[in-house]
């Protein structure tokens, strides 16, 4: 799974994990009081929203190299696909 092609997958599925292990720590903190609840039954929605606000900012740090994988794998399929739209074109204004 180390191959280019599979950059746009790991990618994702290493935000994913990142944001899973974030909801866990900020459960196991409100579960021991260290952090606040929430207010009456905002509680899952309070920790969804922390758990964000905590693993966007680590993913834009640990997760560089995956996605600049990700981006040069995105680049190179977009590349590829003006390049046959641009022989698709030469082949019509040929005929």
């Amino acid at each position: 799974m180390s191959s280019p092609q599979f950059a746009t997958l790991r990618y994702t599925a290493l935000r994913i994990g990142l944001f899973v292990a974030s909801f866990a720590v900020v459960w196991v903190l409100a579960y021991f009081r260290i952090i606040p609840l929430g207010v009456g039954s905002s509680n899952f929605v309070w920790l969804l929203l922390l758990a964000i606000v905590i693993s966007a900012p680590l993913s834009f740090v640990l997760l560089r190299k995956q996605r600049d994988a990700m981006s040069e794998q995105i680049v190179s399929k977009v590349d590829r696909q003006r390049e046959r739209l641009a022989a698709n074109r030469s082949q019509e204004d040929g005929v």
